[in-house]
């Protein structure tokens, strides 16, 4: 049996309050209870970004994306307002690093090499290529291939939201809780969505068992890349790379998918 906790009763009758008149001072106190899922989504972008980054101006970014979740936010949807709100949030900080453009020419070249790569073989051999296939592609060592994957993982540029993207409605960002059916988009809007979740599904499960488990860990288990680590005992920065590699492989399957559907 749950128990509600006294704050729980409190932001519940927040949420209906402000669900029936939008109170900008209702608002307010809804933005300050939810402030430190800021700092927090902040923190976890920032691990992966060089430290020229200013983790102040993430923090500055994120509040862009938790302003808009509490907009947007149904608590009739079986959804918790703070797994939303930590996508919302994420997504408003990577969209204002991209407007800024400040991943480095060479680094998204080599991102472009090994998706490149990466399709090739996976026509050729119809499954996902392994790192010892992709260094032979690519006419690189095994030690090349890893530090190519640091670099394109420092700067940032490959995220599981960043592969879902280009496909929202309007141009927006479409996170991974936007998947989930909601009744009020109707019935072609629920089927859409199905489908992407499916098409998700099938390639993480297609993928190799370290690479399907640093994604299920951290994007729905929310488990840090030191604590992915621990589980599959490789180093942080190892973690870093098969993450890396996974999501190029996800961009690569979902956008033939798409494409193809």
């Amino acid at each position: 049996m749950v128990t509600l906790t006294q704050d729980d009763v409190k932001i519940g009758e927040l949420w209906e309050e402000f669900c029936r008149n939008e109170d900008q001072e209702i608002r307010n106190k809804l933005l300050l209870y939810y402030a430190p899922l800021v700092k927090y989504v902040a923190s976890r972008v920032a691990a992966g970004l060089p430290q020229n980054v200013q983790h102040e101006d993430l923090v500055s970014y994120g509040w862009f994306g938790l302003i808009d979740a509490v907009q947007r936010f149904e608590p009739a949807r079986e959804i918790k307002f703070e797994t939303y709100a930590m996508q919302r949030i994420r997504g408003a900080i990577l969209d204002e690093l991209r407007k800024s453009d400040w991943v480095p020419r060479s680094v998204r070249q080599k991102a472009r090499s090994i998706e490149k790569a990466m399709a090739k073989l996976e026509g050729k051999l119809g499954r996902s290529a392994n790192d010892e296939e992709l260094c032979e592609e690519l006419e690189v060592t095994m030690a090349q291939l890893h530090k190519m994957l640091t670099e394109i993982s420092n700067a940032g540029i490959i995220a599981l939201d960043e592969v879902l993207g280009p496909h929202g409605r309007q141009g927006e960002a479409l996170a991974l809780v936007d998947t989930l059916a909601d009744s009020s988009d109707g019935p072609m809007g629920q089927y859409e969505k199905r489908e992407l979740k499916q098409i998700l599904a099938t390639a993480i499960n297609n993928m190799g068992d370290r690479e399907k488990w640093v994604l299920m860990l951290y994007y729905f288990e929310r488990f840090t890349l030191a604590d992915i680590g621990k589980v599959l005992s490789v180093t942080e920065s190892r973690v870093c790379q098969i993450h890396t590699k996974a999501v190029m492989q996800l961009r690569i399957q979902l956008s033939r998918r798409l494409t193809d559907g």
